[in-house]
């Protein structure tokens, strides 16, 4: 199918769009606001002992849910689509991911920068799953790919939902100066971290050891179970591109409306891929619009059938549009525009025999690291 630009879609979408379509929401603001409250409340009640451990554990999911929840306004607002001003978005995004250590600024050039720039581009794309070549010439990209990715046949695969955003940061922290950073900027974020973490060191003692972990390490690994689910269904399903296209290297996936509103609609990521300046809070008109002018070239599915499809299919690339798992040598097709989306139970692998052959490997760029995902 022929690929287009992003800018070829936002020509073609102008004359459409609503006048207020990239005007900040800073509402988005209120959410951070209470989130970070639960958390401070949260802890504070575990710390004290209050209610014992029968409440500590009632609390971690609630936690999990708001640090993943201040991921998504962080994200948002790093995007200028919550404020203009660069030096609240740095300090909204320094909050959103304290639990996760983020820099802000190394976010602004892995995320903004890189992956929305270079998105499904085969050995570019920070976010993307190896190419056959990559998992072949490494044997620690081997070794990540076959233990820790959701895949099919892959009892550790759930590790790259509890830990992947965690250690994914880390990864693009100490590779930093290959997504963009100067050395000065390498060095800010460093610092940023830094931060994060000698507030958490604080944390940790004084609460102590038990505490801590009820009240932070375990509701961090719910919230990395939130985030990463969400990130792995935006483009581990899709097809590589060499044209940075959102309608093809992009998933939607559909939610309950709550799901939707803790959030911020970013589960709509064709959307945001389109246009990433915009607040999410508009995504479901420009889905609508989506979908009434190419609806044979937009692509959702719900949420859990997103997960379920990525437990039962492979995460390394043959080719743009087929996914194999080397080990057994068993192939998928990603899903494509008009791709017909059959139920779980139903989805089997596509024999080797009947897949099409593997076109010639695109020049590969290495990593800086391999990426647990």
């Amino acid at each position: 199918m022929t690929q287009h630009p992003i800018s070829w879609y936002v020509h073609e979408l102008r004359d459409d769009l609503p006048a207020n379509t990239f005007t900040p929401v800073p509402s988005r603001l209120l959410w951070l606001a209470l989130h970070l409250c639960i958390m401070a409340a949260g802890m504070t009640a575990i710390g004290l002992g209050i209610g014992g451990l029968w409440l500590a554990l009632a609390l971690i999911p609630i936690l999990g849910i708001s640090i993943a929840g201040a991921t998504f306004v962080a994200h948002e607002t790093l995007h200028g689509a919550v404020v203009r001003n660069r030096t609240v978005r740095s300090v909204v995004g320094w909050l959103g991911f304290l639990p996760f250590m983020v820099s802000p600024r190394l976010w602004t050039a892995w995320h903004n920068k890189v992956h929305h720039g270079h998105t499904g581009k085969p050995g570019v794309d920070p976010d993307a799953y190896p190419s056959l070549a990559q998992y072949e010439a490494s044997p620690v990209v081997r070794a990540v790919t076959d233990r820790f990715s959701l895949r099919r046949s892959s009892p550790t695969g759930f590790l790259s939902l509890i830990l992947g955003f965690t250690v994914q940061s880390a990864q693009m922290l100490v590779g930093g100066r290959r997504l963009g950073l100067s050395r000065r900027e390498h060095v800010k974020a460093w610092l940023e971290t830094g931060l994060a973490l000698a507030l958490w060191t604080a944390v940790a003692v004084l609460l102590g050891p038990l505490p801590f972990l009820l009240a932070f390490v375990a509701p961090l690994l719910i919230g990395n179970s939130i985030v990463m689910a969400f990130i792995l269904t935006n483009h581990s399903l899709s097809p590589q591109t060499e044209t940075n296209d959102p309608l093809l290297n992009s998933l939607s996936v559909t939610n309950p409306w709550f799901i939707d509103l803790v959030t911020l609609n970013f589960g709509l990521h064709v959307e945001h891929h389109l246009l990433p300046a915009m607040s999410s809070a508009r995504a479901p008109a420009l889905r609508d619009l989506l979908v009434a002018r190419w609806p044979e070239r937009y692509q959702s599915m719900p949420f859990g059938r997103a997960v379920w499809r990525l437990a039962r299919t492979a995460r390394v690339y043959e080719d743009a549009t087929t996914l194999i798992d080397p080990p057994s040598g068993r192939r998928f097709p990603t899903i494509l525009p008009r791709d017909v989306v059959v139920p779980p139970e139903e989805l089997t692998p596509v024999p080797a025999a009947a897949a099409a052959p593997a076109a010639a490997p695109a020049p590969v760029v290495p990593a800086p690291l391999p990426v647990l995902r």
